[in-house]
């Protein structure tokens, strides 16, 4: 069985992991967000990548979720004796992954290649794709004037009201074959509970990606990352409202309706389970908070057997993983 995520940030690193612990990491593939990256003193920063791959690798910093744990910031204290002042903060360990990533783009390797060496380094079995070899910058208009991802996001704490958001690049985009392949020869597709907007959007708008996810034979499963109203990691509950919308699980599935077969939401939004069924998808209301690594394996067991269940063939679910990696989460 292939099994195939999309994911971003905090909270598609977490259901990664759950689906990698309840179906196998070597039977994961997971396409990452890349409209994040940015250079940092030469150095090209990956964030959703390297928060996939450190989560899946049980390696990732359990208090902030992104980071390795109990990683040091000697360099950044040496930067700010020569008085620089970085609003982007990055580990010492941490550091190497940047520091090989920059050196071998720079020797000609893809973000594939370099990601996939990566991964492996890390002990990982589960593939670990950027969406695309191209370059796709997210850019966010504010009342404040116009804004890099990044800005936005890290160093003003995303509290610009947001008017637009803009993908430079991503017409000229094209997903890799490896990405086409995975979603091509997929049994279940999962669209993590990551931010629609900001991490799963801009791999929706990746050339080749949209037409794959629609003719794909795999069901097609979205898990809302808005619960009660509130987003649980970062801004998309205060973006949907600043777009127009309503911060809401019906919200949500109407925005992947085009795609997904299913919908996944957390059991205090089962008032809107109604709403969602009359969009045509199937519905499984559950406990979607993750707090810990037995929620991520549970949920992701859930979306499985959830998945299964939609196909015309019903493959009974799924059991979780014996074998786990070592986690320094908590």
């Amino acid at each position: 069985m292939n099994f195939v995520a999309l994911a971003g940030g905090i909270g598609g690193a977490k259901m990664a992991d759950g689906l990698a612990r309840s179906v196998g990491a070597e039977n994961l593939t997971v396409i990452v967000n890349t409209g994040d990256d940015f250079d940092l003193f030469g150095l090209r920063i990956s964030p959703d990548v390297d928060t996939v791959m450190y989560t899946l690798a049980g390696l990732a910093d359990p208090d902030h979720g992104w980071g390795l744990a109990e990683d040091r910031w000697a360099n950044f204290e040496m930067l700010e004796r020569y008085g620089a002042h970085p609003w982007y903060r990055l580990g010492d360990r941490d550091l190497a992954t940047h520091m090989l990533r920059t050196q071998a783009l720079r020797d000609g390797d893809t973000p594939t290649q370099v990601t996939t060496r990566l991964a492996r380094a890390l002990g990982l079995t589960t593939r670990v794709l950027p969406m695309t070899d191209g370059k796709v910058r997210t850019v966010v208009d504010t009342a404040s004037g116009t804004l890099a991802y990044q800005e936005y996001f890290v160093r003003l704490r995303w509290q610009p009201r947001v008017t637009a958001i803009r993908f430079e690049g991503v017409e000229r985009a094209e997903a890799t074959l490896e990405v086409l392949r995975a979603i091509e020869t997929a049994d279940t597709i999962v669209l993590c509970p990551s931010n629609p907007y900001l991490s799963v959007d801009p791999i929706l708008r990746t050339g080749g990606v949209r037409d794959a996810l629609l003719n794909a034979s795999a069901p097609i499963i979205a898990v809302s990352p808005i619960v009660g109203g509130s987003a649980l990691n970062g801004p998309a509950a205060k973006l949907m409202r600043e777009l127009g919308e309503t911060p809401s699980a019906t919200t949500v599935a109407h925005h992947y309706a085009e795609f997904i077969n299913g919908f996944v939401m957390d059991v205090v939004d089962a008032e809107h389970e109604h709403a969602i069924r009359d969009l045509g998808l199937g519905v499984l209301v559950t406990r979607t908070v993750m707090k810990s690594l037995d929620d991520r394996a549970r949920l992701g067991c859930e979306v499985v057997t959830f998945a299964d269940s939609l196909r015309p063939e019903h493959l009974g679910g799924c059991r979780i993983a014996d074998e786990l990696p070592p986690q320094t989460d908590r």
